[in-house]
């Protein structure tokens, strides 16, 4: 019968030290006393703990790894923003770890202490960094590791940040459609809880301002960003307010999912080949891009900050950092333009 596979947990749990204390003490990096540093070996020569290369490798130089965290790897503007990064990193030779944390970020940690035991070179987290709080940091300089945000919003306090403009975004957004001809607006998509919706929502209430139009609250709509649910969100926001004749889409998820309900009041998409006089038009307009947007008909209009240059430049700056670098901490901010397809 095979034996269990002892872990860094159990040398944690037996040493009475935290996982993160094992892992300095693995990496020979961090300032561990020698007597918890005993009792730290003593465990693993107790329980006969195999030392991972990774770690192992940390004392003799890099160990050609980058840890990645995304907050879920089916998000299209993850999955094109890792593309960015893995482009970079492969091109110095480098290979990416990635892990997924969960929306609502309580896998952070545990995800970021498996990168520090794997002994990664650097750490990229995306998406849900007010999660990155005063421990995480620490923990990351005691091992000499760098760490950059790459996200949608916020910020995190002696961290660089690679992100879009969310208010800009949704300000072309929002005046694009009013330059069209429209002035019944609602905007769908995004939870309460999101800094990404709050700057996002101040740039198109602000321009509707700057505009002279109405700010309705009602036709400011949450939901999450699958298409089912964005689309019953738009079916049910058109059903009680028949008058709105354009939505701006928190996401492309959501656009995809609005295209959907738009069609099941019987109305048509904006720019639709089907004309039909008995059937009203509903503009719609996505922030972010993604190639489905360009599969409908008519193809959706997005605004979009390039999730794969935000990527590129998330691993620019990782790269100097490695590299050994002292820079002073930076906000980069990467803008967004419009792709016109015909659905506004």
């Amino acid at each position: 019968m095979m034996s269990k596979k002892v872990t860094i947990t159990d040398v944690a749990s037996t040493a009475g030290v935290s996982v993160a204390t094992v892992s300095l003490v693995l990496s020979g990096k961090g300032r561990i006393s020698q007597a918890t540093s005993a009792r730290v070996n003593q465990a693993i020569e107790q329980l006969g703990f195999v030392r991972n290369r990774q770690a192992s490798s940390l004392r003799g130089g890099e160990s050609g790894v980058i840890g990645l965290i995304v907050r879920d790897i089916c998000e299209p503007f993850y999955a094109e923003m890792t593309a960015g990064l893995s482009e970079m990193f492969e091109a110095q030779g480098k290979v990416i770890f990635l892990l997924q944390s969960g929306a609502t970020g309580k896998g952070l940690e545990r995800c970021f202490d498996t990168l520090l035991t794997h002994g990664v070179d650097g750490i990229v987290i995306a998406g849900g960094i007010q999660h990155v709080n005063h421990s995480l940091r620490e923990k990351a300089a005691a091992q000499g590791v760098p760490l950059i945000c790459a996200s949608r919003s916020g910020g995190s306090e002696g961290v660089d940040l690679v992100r879009p403009d969310n208010m800009q975004a949704a300000k072309i957004a929002t005046e694009y459609l009013i330059r069209h001809g429209h002035k019944q607006i609602a905007y769908l998509g995004g939870l309460g809880s999101s800094l990404t919706r709050a700057e996002r929502l101040g740039g198109f209430c602000a321009t509707l301002l700057q505009y002279g139009l109405p700010f309705r609250s009602e036709w400011i709509i949450e939901c999450d960003y699958h298409y089912g649910h964005a689309a019953d969100a738009a079916e049910s926001l058109l059903r009680r307010y028949p008058k709105i004749s354009a939505i701006v889409c928190h996401k492309a998820s959501v656009a995809l999912g609005a295209y959907f309900g738009v069609l099941r009041t019987g109305n048509q998409v904006a720019g639709s080949s089907m004309d039909n006089l008995f059937q009203r038009q509903v503009a719609l307009i996505g922030i972010e891009d993604s190639p489905e947007l360009a599969l409908t008909e008519p193809p959706l209009t997005s605004v979009s900050s390039s999730a794969r240059e935000i990527g590129y430049a998330a691993a620019r700056r990782l790269l100097l950092r490695i590299g050994g670098q002292n820079l002073e901490t930076q906000d980069i901010i990467v803008n967004a333009s419009i792709v016109e397809r015909g659905s506004a």
